[in-house]
């Protein structure tokens, strides 16, 4: 079957990132040293209330202020925190032709509003989805199966009808649980061989 939309994950797969990058910044305002940093703000309990939605924006910064003594204010703190991505272009590429061809997108990710906000506004092709699912907005994370069934009522599609890359492979697992086809994205070349063989790229688009 021909999947009716795609949906992307974000980090890895839309964009690259690196936390050593904000650590650095936000080390050099405190008192602690930039590993110690990483270690607070990257895959740590903080983070993961933060982009669940447990906390706000201003009560992770008092966190990770009172944590790391950074001595700057929150718009600077955001600059450092959020300042850690970059477009892979290969896959922006993909979702372009995607999108050329008429192709509903989405995208789907564990993230927080600080990191949103700074793509959103880096990125101009960011803009170009149908929707976003963002973990801090729904109070829940991947793998968690209760998020997916977001994505089911944001998109209105189920099942096979939904084609879903991640290159987290919980994640990726998570979707087929669902009876969703799923990529384990690896790299863009390998992607996009499996969007040319669902006729989703590739000569003419092929009737869903």
């Amino acid at each position: 079957m021909i999947p009716s939309v795609v949906v992307f994950d974000l980090g890895k797969v839309l964009v690259d990132f690196d936390y050593n990058i904000a650590a650095g910044k936000i080390a050099a305002r405190g008192r602690i040293g930039p590993q110690a940093v990483r270690d607070l703000i990257d895959h740590s309990p903080l983070l993961f209330s933060y982009e669940t939605g447990r906390i706000t924006k201003n009560q992770f910064f008092a966190e990770v202020c009172a944590a790391t003594g950074f001595r700057g204010e929150l718009e600077e703190f955001g600059r450092y925190f959020s300042d850690i991505f970059a477009p892979i272009e290969a896959m922006v590429e993909l979702h372009a032709q995607l999108r050329r061809r008429g192709v509903s997108t989405f995208v789907f990710s564990n993230t927080n509003e600080l990191a949103v906000d700074h793509i959103r506004r880096s990125f101009s092709f960011f803009g170009n989805f149908d929707g976003y699912i963002f973990s801090y907005e729904h109070g829940a994370m991947k793998p968690e199966q209760r998020i997916y069934e977001v994505v089911e009522r944001v998109t209105g599609r189920s099942g096979k009808q939904i084609l879903y890359l991640d290159d987290r492979l919980e994640n990726a697992e998570a979707g087929v649980i669902r009876g969703w086809q799923v990529i384990r994205h690896e790299t863009p070349e390998k992607s996009k061989a499996v969007l040319e063989q669902l006729h989703l790229l590739g000569g003419e688009k092929a009737s869903t």
